[in-house]
């Protein structure tokens, strides 16, 4: 069990040696920068091979009108932040500070899975292969929860860029990425089925608002929320799910006010939990 653990990049650590740092330096970089250039490139270009449907990213979420749909400008500027964002994570993998080098590689192979998960979905869902971009997506999903509550007690700079902001994507994306594989756009029961599942997003991230006071899993929902709630309105003006998506971003962005100013200012609010003498049951550390 010894062995196994000391092979296993998921493993959790505490300390990792000199050689295991510039493996994850190498591995974390280079994979971010493919993540983010494959992003960038088709947010502008189609693929030029396959055998389906080959077009920009944003052309793909236009082409299908379902009721998961998003608005791209708003989605665009949330994975903008969100790749600044991971560059300043990265940047903590080469900071002076052990202790900054020993948290960040520890969260560097779901990193590094992350980036991976993220490109491959990126690469079969312009080529509008949808149900291998799903299998994708669920993988990733499964790869971020491990991270969220394997390793729940890091400093916001590993926090947001590298759990939070990627889980509250890939949580809304499996619906977002699932409407467009079962498109039926005239269908009652497609549209009944995404007025009730819009509520999950609700659901999600109260749950860590309330049992972790995880403001960022709140606001980064509430903008995905208000990303969906534009483009239905545009849509279709009466309708349920833009309506839907505007009250759950309304409830999302006032509970995460709820909890963020009490943590900004000091004052510690128990919602929904007792006080935790250990630091790990916390996700957001001081930094």
């Amino acid at each position: 069990m010894e062995r196994l653990h000391r092979i296993n990049p998921f493993a959790k650590r505490d300390e990792h040696s000199k050689n295991t740092i510039i493996t994850y330096k190498i591995l974390t970089t280079l994979t971010w920068l493919l993540s983010v250039v494959v992003s960038f490139y088709y947010t502008f270009n189609a693929p030029d091979d396959g055998s389906l449907a080959r077009r920009r990213i944003w052309r793909q979420n236009d082409h299908y009108h379902t009721a998961f749909r998003m608005n791209h400008i708003i989605a665009d500027i949330y994975w903008l932040v969100l790749f600044v964002l991971q560059a300043g994570y990265i940047a903590h993998l080469f900071s002076g500070s052990v202790e900054r080098v020993n948290q960040a590689c520890s969260v560097g192979s779901h990193f590094i899975a992350n980036n991976l998960f993220h490109f491959a979905f990126v690469m079969l869902f312009v080529r509008s292969h949808f149900i291998w971009a799903e299998v994708m997506i669920v993988l990733n999903f499964i790869n971020l929860s491990s991270l969220y509550f394997r390793h729940p007690g890091y400093a916001r700079f590993i926090h947001q860029p590298v759990v939070s902001g990627p889980l509250a994507w890939t949580f809304v994306a499996l619906y977002w990425n699932g409407a467009i594989m079962v498109h039926h756009p005239e269908s009652l029961v497609a549209r009944i089925f995404g007025n009730i599942f819009i509520w999950s997003i609700l659901v999600y991230g109260l749950f860590f608002i309330v049992m972790y006071k995880d403001y960022t899993m709140g606001f980064n929902l509430s903008v995905l929320s208000a990303a969906i709630g534009v483009a239905q309105f545009f849509r279709q003006v009466i309708a349920f799910q833009w309506i839907f998506a505007f009250t759950i971003m309304a409830v999302l962005f006032i509970a995460t006010v709820v909890v963020a100013v009490p943590a900004a200012t000091g004052r510690d609010l128990n919602i929904g939990r007792a006080r935790e003498s250990d630091a790990e049951r916390a996700p957001l550390l001081s930094e």
